[in-house]
């Protein structure tokens, strides 16, 4: 069975984005060459990529670009032929090269997908969507890029809808020269394996 990861960049009071949808608080640490191989290194290790509607809109307005292409050549090679999948109730198309268009209830199609062979399912961003599949039950890993920025009233949380907790179990865990933290985290009930 495939694994569903999901791969936030959170602030540290838990925030996926503004309450304006806002990201720039992701952008704003300085350049960090570590992190910068990190992310090149995450992008080259395999997986379907999988995103809700406007993470899916936003990244597809940017990685087939030219300008894409001229800051980060790799990644966007990776982004742009990596099989990717978006889930949506209002989308009638998927534009994107090499998206499958998931329409309808994402819990009960992602789970569909997990049975299917293939390589791992990764979540990017679509903190909607993650907090629904967290709630369905149906993430086997959290990684969590935690960066060194507080929105407080200003900010989405990502685990805020939850109508019950989770208890997760840290698996891993990294800090950067740029302030970013990432943790990593199973669900106790999945963290023992077989």
């Amino acid at each position: 069975m495939r694994r569903l990861i999901a791969f936030e960049m959170l602030t540290l009071d838990g925030c996926y984005a503004g309450t304006d949808g806002d990201l720039g608080w992701a952008r704003r640490r300085e350049r960090d060459a570590e992190w910068d191989a990190y992310v090149q290194g995450n992008a080259d290790s395999g997986g379907e990529l999988v995103f809700g509607r406007v993470t899916y809109q936003m990244m597809a307005s940017w990685w087939p670009t030219p300008e894409a292409a001229q800051h980060e050549p790799l990644l966007a090679e990776r982004m742009n032929t990596r099989p990717k999948f978006v889930c949506s109730r209002t989308l009638h198309e998927a534009t994107w090269n090499n998206t499958t268009l998931l329409r309808g209830e994402a819990a009960p199609r992602l789970q569909a997908l997990k049975r299917e062979p293939g390589t791992n399912l990764v979540i990017l961003g679509s903190g909607r969507l993650v907090s629904a599949l967290a709630q369905a039950g149906l993430i086997d890993e959290y990684q969590l890029v935690i960066n060194p920025v507080a929105l407080g009233q200003r900010g989405r949380p990502l685990f805020g809808a939850l109508d019950r907790g989770m208890d997760l179990r840290l698996t891993q865990s990294r800090r950067f020269g740029n302030g970013n933290m990432l943790l990593c985290y199973e669900p106790r009930e999945r963290a023992a394996g077989p």
